[in-house]
């Protein structure tokens, strides 16, 4: 079946960086867009960031652009993404979602304090 595994979360400091990673399983990955999204305590759930299949067209929420970038490794059926100068209204819970099948990933916790 399919399966959206995230991983790389984690504690970082103000103004670090951190790379998350979607390990996808049970399709086609390279025919498919993938995005992140992420969801805040007390708040909605909000896309981050998507890609399209062949990394042709790559789009991010407006607040994130220039820190956030988006990846993908058709290869190894990963699904990355950077996050640089890191600040604590960063810290959420990051999801891998797969927008064709609507399916999501188990989530992983950033936690940005100092």
């Amino acid at each position: 079946q399919v399966q959206l595994v995230e991983s790389g979360g984690g504690l970082v400091q103000p103004g670090g960086s951190l790379r998350l990673s979607c390990a996808a399983s049970g399709f086609t990955f390279s025919s498919y867009a993938m995005s992140w999204y992420r969801q805040a305590p007390g708040k909605e759930r909000e896309l981050v960031a998507f890609i399209t299949s062949a990394s042709s067209s790559r789009d991010y929420a407006d607040s994130l652009k220039g820190r956030f970038t988006i990846s993908r490794d058709n290869l190894k059926n990963t699904v990355y993404l950077q996050m640089n100068r890191l600040k604590p209204e960063d810290t959420a819970v990051y999801y891998c979602f797969l927008p064709g099948r609507k399916v999501w990933g188990q989530g992983t916790l950033v936690t940005v304090s100092s």
